[in-house]
This record gives C-alpha cells, sequence and structure tokens, in this order.
C-alpha cells in the first residue's frame, strides 16, 4: 500500500495548479454566480510570515475553495501593502533602500504562502508601493481635496521620537507607539486630514445593519461616540471669558459642582494663579504622555486645581475649575460640568478630592443605583424646574438657555478627522503642489503619478518634514495655478501667465490610504486609464467575504468612508465595501504570549512543512485548534494529530484503490445504511460548519467520519461498492478546503482526471439522516431510572411497553399499574407511581 508522503504531493500539485492557472479568475464569466473572497492585505517586512498570520489567510482561503467547489465563480487574490513604517524600518535595518528591501523580503513572503496551498490568483498580484497602483491612490486624494474632504491644518499631533512621524489618534495604544512600542509626545505640526467626521452619522447608522463580527461593530460605534445634546457657557468669575461645556444631560445642570478641563484646554494658562501655576503645569505635561484610550480607562481618577471658578448661568453659584485628564481635548470642546451626583466619573473625582454632591434628580425607590444615580426621573433642587421629568426637562432647560444666550443644542462625536500625512520617505507622495499666496493645488490627473524620488539617505531627519524636502529638483515644478499641470523646474518654464514656480507636498500618505481601497483595484490591477472598470466592480463588489485580525477600526473605518465617497460619485454600487466581515482571534505563542519576532517567540511555518508534516497538516491543526474567535496557545503535539488524521484518511482511500473488483463484500443493509448515514450526516454537518465559519467542529466532524469508517472497516470491511466510492469521495470533496494537496491526489488516485476544487462539493440527502434507532429517557416519578435504545419507527404503544419491561424500571414500580405515563415522542417517558 502507497505510503502518504506530503513532500512529495505538496509541490507536485502546486506546480501543477500554477500551470494550469486553477485559480484564476475569469472576470467575464457571467454564467455562474460570482463569490468574491480576502484576507486582510499583508504587510511587507523581513520575517515573513509565522503561524498565526497564516491562519488568519486559511479562513478566507477556505471560504474561496468551499465556493469554488460549489460551482462559484470564486476570485480570492492577493497584494502587499508595501509603503509605511515597517517596511521603512527594516530597510533602516538591513542598510538597503526600501524598494530593494521589500522586494527581496516579497520573495520569501510568496514561498510561505505558495508552500502553504493558498488558492491565490497570482496573475493579479498588486503592490501598493508600485506607481501604477499609487497613481490611483494619489488620484482618489485629489478627488477628496476637490471635495473638500481633504484639508490641511495645523494643531497638535502625536509624535514617535522613535519612527520620527506624527501618529494618528488611532496608532497610539497606551500611550505609546502602535509600531516600536516607544512612549509619544505631542507636536504642533502642519498636517493633511480626510474629513471623515463628515460621514459619522451615515458610517454609525449603517453599523449595526452589517453582517460583521459584534465585536467590531461595537468598537466603531464606540470610537466614532456621537453625543447629542448641548452647549452651555460659563462665564469665568472675575474675567470677561467663559467656559464652553458640552453636556449630553443639560436636565443635571442645576447638579454641578465644578467644571473639568482636559489638559488640552487653551484658557488653562489664564486660569492658573502664583499657588497653582507650577502643580497645573506639571500635570498637564504628564497628562500629555498618555494616550486618550489610556485615559479614558484609568479608574483612578487624577486632576489638579487651578485656583479659578466659573459662575453657573442657571443658578449663580461658583464652581472651582479643575484640570483632569479623564477629559478629553479632542471631545466636544474639552470642558465638562461635573455632576457628581448622576455621572459615575464624575462620582469617583467628587469622591477623592472631597467636592459637594448635589442630587437632581429623584432616585426611585426600586434603584439599585449606589452613590450616584444616572437614570431619568423628576427633577428636584432645580429652581423653575422641579417637578418635570428629566426627558422633558432636557429640552426645556436648553429652550432657556438659548434664549438667556447661555447655550444652545448640538451633536458631537469622538471620531477626530483622519490624520493622513506622515514625515516619512516610504510612502505615497501627496499629490500637491504649495504656490505663496494662493491655496494648494491639486496636480492634475494626467500629471500622476508624482513618483517617490530615488534618495540615497531615506532616514527620517526628526525634523518637520520628510527628507523629500531636501530633493530640490523634485520639490521645485513649474505649476499651472488653474489646471494643476506640472512641469520639472529642470525644464523650461512654459509660456503663460498661469504658470509659476511651486514646492511639492514633501509629507507622504500614511499607508492606511493605499490599504483603504485596494479591494477594487484587485478587481482591475492592470487598467492603465481609469483606478477601476464600474461595470466590472458593480458586477464584483461588495466583497462576500472579508476577514483579519489586526484594524478593526482603523483600516476597517477608513475603507467604509472612501465606499461611501465613491459611491456618491457613482463609482461603486453600495456604500459598504464588505458583505462579510469576519474578525478572528489569535494564536499564542506556547508561552500564553501574542507572537511577535521582538518576542522571540514566533514560530515559521516552513519549519513545520519541512519537518516532514507538510502544509495540509498544518493547516488542519490551525482550523482545528479553536473557534476563530477565541485566542489559542500554540500545542506542539497538535500537528502530529492532524497528521495522523490525515495518515487514516490516506490509508483508507489507499485500501479501497487496492482491492479487486471481484474481492466485493456481501454487506448487509444495516452496514450499508450505517455507511450512507455516517457520510450524509457529515457532509451536512461540515457544509453548514463552513457556512457558519465554525471551522473547527468541522474538522471535528471529519475525524468522527475517519473513526466511523474505520469501525465500519474493521466490522466489515472494504469493498469496492458505489457506498464506499461515495463515502471515500464524499470525504475527500469535504477535506478539501482543509487540506487541498492531499486531497488533490486521493481524487487523483480514486480514477478523476479533473481537479477537485472546482464544481465538486458533495450534496447530502435528508432521507439517510433519520437513525434506526432512537435513545429513550425513562423516568419513574421525574427520575431518570433507564435508557432505551428503541427502533425509531415504534409507536407510543410499543415504547411505553418497553419502558414498563426494563428490569431496572420494576423495581421502582413494584410491577403495580401506574398512574400515569407521559410520552415525549422520540425522546422520554415518565411514569407517574
Amino acid at each position: 500500500m502507497r505510503r502518504y508522503n506530503p513532500t512529495e504531493i505538496e509541490q507536485k500539485w502546486q506546480n501543477k495548479w500554477e500551470d494550469d492557472g486553477t485559480y484564476a479568475v475569469d472576470f467575464n464569466d457571467m454564467t455562474r454566480p460570482k463569490y468574491y473572497s480576502l484576507s486582510m492585505l499583508p504587510g511587507i517586512t523581513g520575517a515573513g510570515i509565522h503561524i498565526g498570520h497564516g491562519r488568519t489567510f486559511q479562513f478566507a482561503d477556505i471560504k474561496a475553495r468551499f465556493k469554488r467547489q460549489q460551482g462559484y465563480n470564486v476570485y480570492h487574490p492577493i497584494g502587499w501593502d508595501s509603503f509605511g513604517l515597517p517596511v521603512e524600518n527594516y530597510a533602516i535595518k538591513v542598510g538597503k533602500t526600501p524598494r530593494v528591501a521589500h522586494d527581496e523580503a516579497k520573495v520569501h513572503f510568496k514561498e510561505q504562502l505558495k508552500r502553504l496551498g493558498f488558492s491565490y490568483d497570482w496573475t493579479k498580484e498588486i503592490s501598493t508601493a508600485d506607481p501604477e497602483y499609487y497613481k490611483w491612490t494619489q488620484w482618489i486624494f485629489t478627488q477628496l481635496y476637490k471635495h473638500d474632504l481633504a484639508y490641511q491644518k495645523e494643531q497638535l499631533q502625536w509624535w514617535c521620537e522613535t519612527d520620527n512621524t506624527v501618529l494618528a489618534n488611532e496608532q497610539v495604544e497606551g500611550g505609546k507607539c502602535w509600531r516600536c512600542g516607544n512612549p509619544v509626545t505631542k507636536r504642533n505640526l502642519k498636517q493633511w486630514f480626510f474629513r471623515i467626521t463628515a460621514y459619522a452619522d451615515e458610517i454609525l447608522e449603517a453599523t449595526d445593519a452589517l453582517d460583521w463580527t459584534e465585536m467590531v461593530k461595537t468598537m466603531q460605534k464606540n470610537w466614532i461616540g456621537r453625543s447629542v445634546g448641548a452647549e452651555v457657557e460659563f462665564t469665568i468669575s472675575g474675567q470677561d471669558s467663559k467656559i464652553t461645556v458640552f453636556t449630553t444631560r443639560p436636565d443635571t445642570l442645576f447638579g454641578a459642582t465644578y467644571i473639568a478641563l482636559a489638559p488640552e484646554h487653551p484658557l488653562i494658562s489664564q486660569l492658573v494663579n502664583s499657588d497653582t501655576r507650577e502643580k497645573v503645569e506639571a500635570y498637564v505635561q504628564a497628562s500629555q504622555q498618555k494616550s486618550d484610550v489610556e485615559r479614558q480607562e484609568n479608574k483612578e481618577k487624577t486632576g489638579v486645581f487651578t485656583g479659578s471658578y466659573v459662575i453657573n448661568p442657571v443658578n449663580g453659584q461658583k464652581l472651582p475649575i479643575w484640570v483632569a485628564d479623564y477629559v478629553l481635548g479632542g471631545y466636544g470642546t474639552g470642558a465638562v460640568m461635573a455632576v457628581p451626583a448622576h455621572d459615575e466619573r464624575d462620582f469617583a473625582f467628587a469622591e477623592k478630592f472631597d467636592l459637594p454632591i448635589i442630587q437632581v434628580i429623584d432616585k426611585p425607590e426600586h434603584s439599585a443605583d449606589v452613590g450616584c444615580y444616572s437614570g431619568e426621573g423628576e427633577l428636584i433642587n432645580s429652581g423653575q424646574f422641579n417637578g418635570t421629568r428629566s426627558e422633558d426637562a432636557r429640552e426645556q432647560i436648553v429652550a432657556w438657555l438659548e434664549q438667556q444666550n447661555y447655550g444652545r443644542s448640538k451633536t458631537t462625536y469622538k471620531m477626530r478627522d483622519w490624520l493622513i500625512s506622515r514625515q516619512r520617505y516610504w510612502g505615497a507622495p501627496i499629490p500637491i503642489v504649495h504656490v505663496d499666496g494662493r491655496v494648494p493645488i491639486a496636480v492634475a490627473d494626467e500629471c500622476l503619478p508624482v513618483i517617490l524620488p530615488e534618495v540615497e539617505n531615506f532616514k527620517p531627519t526628526g525634523g518637520n518634514t520628510s527628507v523629500l524636502a531636501q530633493v530640490d529638483d523634485w520639490v521645485r515644478v513649474w505649476v499651472d495655478v488653474e489646471t494643476g499641470k506640472t512641469v520639472p523646474i529642470t525644464e523650461n518654464k512654459p509660456d503663460g501667465d498661469n504658470w509659476a514656480e511651486g514646492r511639492r507636498e514633501t509629507d507622504t500618505l500614511d499607508g492606511y490610504a493605499c490599504s483603504s481601497w485596494y479591494f477594487l483595484r484587485y478587481l482591475d490591477p492592470h487598467n492603465d486609464n481609469e483606478a477601476w472598470n464600474p461595470e466590472r466592480i458593480n458586477h464584483w463588489m461588495p466583497v462576500d467575504y472579508y476577514n483579519g485580525a489586526d484594524h478593526a477600526v482603523a483600516h476597517l473605518l477608513y475603507s467604509r468612508f472612501w465606499m461611501r465617497f465613491f459611491y456618491k460619485l457613482g463609482l461603486v454600487p453600495t456604500p459598504e465595501p464588505f458583505k462579510r466581515m469576519m474578525y478572528n482571534a489569535y494564536i499564542m505563542a506556547p508561552d500564553g504570549q501574542k507572537m511577535s519576532k521582538s518576542k522571540g517567540n514566533v514560530i515559521d511555518p516552513m519549519e513545520i512543512m519541512d519537518s516532514g508534516y507538510g502544509a495540509d497538516a498544518l493547516r488542519v491543526y490551525e482550523m482545528f485548534i479553536a473557534p476563530y474567535d477565541m485566542d489559542a496557545p500554540w500545542d506542539p503535539r497538535g500537528v502530529p494529530g492532524t497528521y495522523r488524521f490525515l495518515n487514516r484518511a490516506w490509508n483508507l482511500v489507499q485500501e479501497f484503490v487496492d482491492k479487486n473488483p471481484s474481492d466485493s463484500l456481501d454487506a448487509n443493509e444495516k452496514t450499508v445504511q450505517e455507511l450512507l448515514r455516517l457520510t450524509h450526516l457529515t457532509i451536512k454537518k461540515v457544509t453548514r460548519d463552513i457556512e457558519e465559519e465554525k471551522f473547527n467542529t468541522a474538522v471535528a466532524s471529519m475525524m468522527e467520519m475517519v473513526n466511523g469508517l474505520y469501525k465500519i472497516k474493521e466490522s466489515h470491511g472494504i469493498d469496492t461498492s458505489d457506498e464506499w466510492r461515495f463515502a471515500l469521495e464524499s470525504l475527500i470533496q469535504i477535506l478539501a478546503p482543509f487540506a487541498p494537496h492531499i486531497t488533490e491526489e486521493l481524487w487523483h488516485e480514486m480514477g478523476h482526471d479533473d481537479t477537485v476544487h472546482i464544481g465538486h462539493w458533495p450534496k447530502w440527502d435528508e432521507k439517510y439522516l433519520k437513525s434506526s434507532v432512537m435513545t429513550i429517557i425513562v423516568q419513574v416519578n421525574g427520575k431518570l431510572r433507564a435508557k432505551l435504545e428503541l427502533p425509531s419507527d415504534m409507536g407510543k404503544q410499543g415504547v411505553e411497553a418497553a419502558a414498563l419491561a426494563d428490569e431496572n424500571v420494576q423495581k421502582f414500580t413494584n410491577n403495580k399499574p401506574p398512574k400515569k405515563m407521559v410520552y415525549v415522542p422520540g425522546r422520554l417517558v415518565n411514569i407517574v407511581v
């Protein structure tokens, strides 16, 4: 009998699939339903992928293979997130240019992915760092700019001293840079932004209806953070200035006992005095080392009194002004009115610093709230509004504030506009030219792409600009101020009054810009005339299945923003990019930590494959290890276990193909039915599990099927009957998405000359799923006394008679007629005595 040798068969079939174009999609095939499946765009670094990455990519691959076998026209593309900090930092480390370092690293990446047997269409591979790609990223930028959705402004920004660049709020985690893990500071810089807040409402309102992992939807809603309320103006005691606060609960205004300012608030310097200045300045400086997330999550409230007061407009009370880092400068007005009796954060702060707590909403008697009450009720201690329900008082108090010019209704968002420019070399140049005395000029379409120039020293200087600012011949250009056409400064100035000398923008685009639309370019990767063909996009979008283990907020929000913009321009058929988005968990290292090259705990899939177990055993284990949404530690014993499972399946097929047809066994009808039931049951279970993304239980079901086939073989042997052929071919077909190489080999061993991976998915028949026996629970006075295996077609009288005849049941009935018998068909008999 032929032995299973992964090393021999895997390379063979990978070469065959590539030569035959097995997984290359025909975009023009409209005879079959389409299915578009992909994982988040992989980033390029020198380390290659580890087994956690491999697992993430496999989810989309299984979906693609499954649908391909079901007869769909499937597109499963691959490309590279090539711009950005990871590549540039790696290039600095190895002493090569980013382009060379990227291209060399990509060779290893491609080898790993091909060895793992992913069914990518390699003929349509893209890279975000290719001018043919980023030409269209730049074009999208100019469209956003023309529609007032891209703009430049100066403000404080997070700055990473290690990476020498600004960071968006989403890229600061725990006060540290998301890439290097080092602490960040803030700088006042002129930066480019995308006005994502213009789409905040419609993105938020569409979120609940998405077929996305619930955790991601919640994170997106929380990040947008829409709040409907009022702005209230408090006059600073002894000054003409005012502090404006935003509150969602204007009904509690009479209960305000202090004002809390964010450490970034611009009025702090004029509120301190000689006694408080030093403490306040030290507190502000310490607060700037923390990220917004860290400040919000910190349960230990901190703050410092400024020495100044405001006047509450509704009752004339003087309220002390504090600085507290639980207030965010970028949310609302950077100031809050604190009502400790009705807000948990304010309550904790007031208790710590011994500030007054004034109840202004009557707490219902049944309320379980301790300390403060944040619910609704009738107003008390609220002047003319006493006795009014809080829900009604909100509108009435805002109306009063507006009449007195003390406030107005307002909607705010926690989400800020998308900071998109970076002071680094390795990124797509921003297609803008600056001319003194004019607004920034977008480069004309016919002059795109603005090519990133080659430079000898690309290391960031730590200044407020990228190294591109030093490339004088690139920075200086002749520009037509009306059309945006550009000519190199080294050429003669063109004729015409509109031409002027300008300076190119020297910031580059954050890598997120290039990775916010790649799923569209995948569908038309070689188009030189437009970013994509609308007719093709109309057929293939939205993406049917999308998954990843990162970027639950940033990338996914940005992609939704851009799709909505494209939708309004009539360039795409839907405002949402991804029909189904599955956010998967991580495989952790054996030490229980997240795999990281810096920690030295990553596992290279090549090592496992080269050890003799092959790609299929690794693939099967990575699906079997845990549900997709649960982190799971790597178990070194796992791959040997799945290798044994594959070996058992291999041996079953080998025994079948080695059989002589004349050796056919005369199996009884019960055995045949058992074989058919096991097969149809597993087909149904695996089909449903893949559809519902229960990949681990799909593998478990196939393992159970193999065990069941061995039991039948051991009792009755294998023959060449149609039933055994159906069972084994079905096993090969349902295993194919998980273990593509061994199944392709076995499919051909079974006598087929086509690929198992296209158009071959088995169907189950419900008639075979009905068991010939049923298990009946027998209770006496509600207590379990027996379990009976009875024919599934036995009627009520027969079941009741069998229950009464059971030896153990008779011990508890004393052989006396029961008072009553309750029969739940097919499940239970309860005998009352």
